[in-house]
């Protein structure tokens, strides 16, 4: 029987992140993916703005994008309900990144991956989730030093 691979829930900013930059550690990610090490997920709602973000700031970057979601077998999430929404809102109270989180929690992954400190990264007083939450550096590293989940 295979191991169950390792799932890291992707936000928008680390698949803008992986479209701008070929050798950082977002695109590492995929990398990581394509060779069977991890099995990235993203939500509904991360697609759309993806997709949004890359049309307004780097346009002839989307087949980027959609080569990067297809080599690395970029899962889909399903789409949270309200009340899903609403309960990710006592942590996170910026609405649309309150709605990610509520995707990332329906995803159930090992770790959630994010550039974003403001809502996320720096947060006083982590929440308790059954997901890490890091940059795609902080799970690289966790990768290397064998201490994958949370």
């Amino acid at each position: 029987m295979k191991p169950r691979s390792l799932s890291a829930f992707l936000d928008t900013s680390v698949l803008f992140a992986a479209v701008l930059s070929p050798s950082g550690g977002a695109r590492k990610l995929f990398h990581l993916a394509e060779a069977g090490v991890l099995r990235l997920v993203v939500g509904p709602t991360v697609l759309i703005e993806a997709d949004e973000v890359v049309r307004r700031k780097a346009t002839t970057s989307r087949p980027i994008l959609a080569q990067l979601l297809d080599a690395g077998r970029v899962e889909t999430s399903p789409a949270p309900t309200e009340i899903q929404v609403e309960n990710a809102r006592q942590y996170v109270q910026y609405a649309p990144d309150a709605r990610v989180l509520a995707e990332a929690i329906c995803a159930e992954p090992d770790w959630f991956v994010t550039h974003d400190k403001e809502h996320f990264l720096n947060q006083k007083t982590e929440p308790r989730f059954a997901f890490a939450i890091g940059t795609p550096g902080d799970l690289i590293q966790s990768i290397k030093d064998g201490f994958c989940l949370p």
